[in-house]
């Protein structure tokens, strides 16, 4: 199997989210390998809107707590409950995404800083 970060280059995400018809996976896809792998300004596009589309789209979903390089942290209750999910659905997605990309999506409070 080839590893994730392996599967794409900028040029291939880049045209694969770009194309009017692809397949909702595949595009997602794109876009997930962008945000971990592609260059700090496409990543930083994408987060700010993934933010924005979250905000029209979930408008009830708020962060509760910022990683210290301030992206946000929602509650595990609350997010499972806006995605219409369970909380261990929502906590087994997570933790795979953890060990399929090396990247931690669960952080206690003790790693987060609150609203200020």
């Amino acid at each position: 199997m080839i590893p994730f970060e392996q599967h794409w280059t900028v040029e291939s995400a880049m045209r694969i989210m770009q194309h009017p018809t692809v397949d909702s996976e595949l595009w997602a896809s794109a876009v997930e390998w962008l945000l971990l792998h592609g260059p700090p300004e496409i990543r930083a596009l994408l987060h700010q809107a993934s933010a924005h589309a979250a905000s029209v789209q979930f408008p009830e979903l708020k962060p509760r707590r910022f990683t210290a390089d301030g992206s946000p942290c929602y509650g595990l209750a609350e997010l499972a409950r806006t995605l219409g999910i369970s909380e261990e659905e929502a906590k087994q997605q997570l933790a795979k995404k953890e060990r399929l990309h090396g990247v931690q999506h669960c952080f206690t409070d003790d790693d987060t800083t609150a609203l200020q």
